[in-house]
């Protein structure tokens, strides 16, 4: 089943630039804070695969890191203290994530 990703971006108070919500219809929602340039690193998802220990740490959830990966068209979001111990995990659309590099590069909120 495939679902309809909604992202939004908002402005967040210090030490953060950016509010960023991922949602998936009314199931689920993510909230991350960050910093455009953090976010900007994202451009790079292609090449940030898990199995060769390659990922991006752009944000924070829950009080944690957030860590991106790629496999394919999907990306992992992964939640924790790190990308191999990490809490909670979802897979969703890498157009997704370019997305957020794209508005992060253009400082774009809504």
């Amino acid at each position: 089943m495939s679902k309809e990703i909604d992202l939004s971006f908002g402005d967040a108070g210090p030490p953060y630039e950016v509010a960023v919500k991922i949602q998936g219809g009314d199931d689920w929602e993510l909230n991350i804070w960050s910093t455009f340039a953090d976010l900007t690193q994202l451009r790079g998802i292609r090449e940030a695969v898990w199995n060769e220990r390659r990922s991006i740490t752009a944000g924070t959830s829950a009080g944690a890191q957030v860590f991106w990966c790629a496999n394919g068209d999907t990306a992992t979001v992964m939640i924790g203290h790190d990308d191999e111990t990490w809490d909670i995990a979802l897979q969703i659309p890498i157009a997704v994530v370019e997305k957020i590099a794209t508005m992060a590069e253009a400082r774009q909120l809504d």
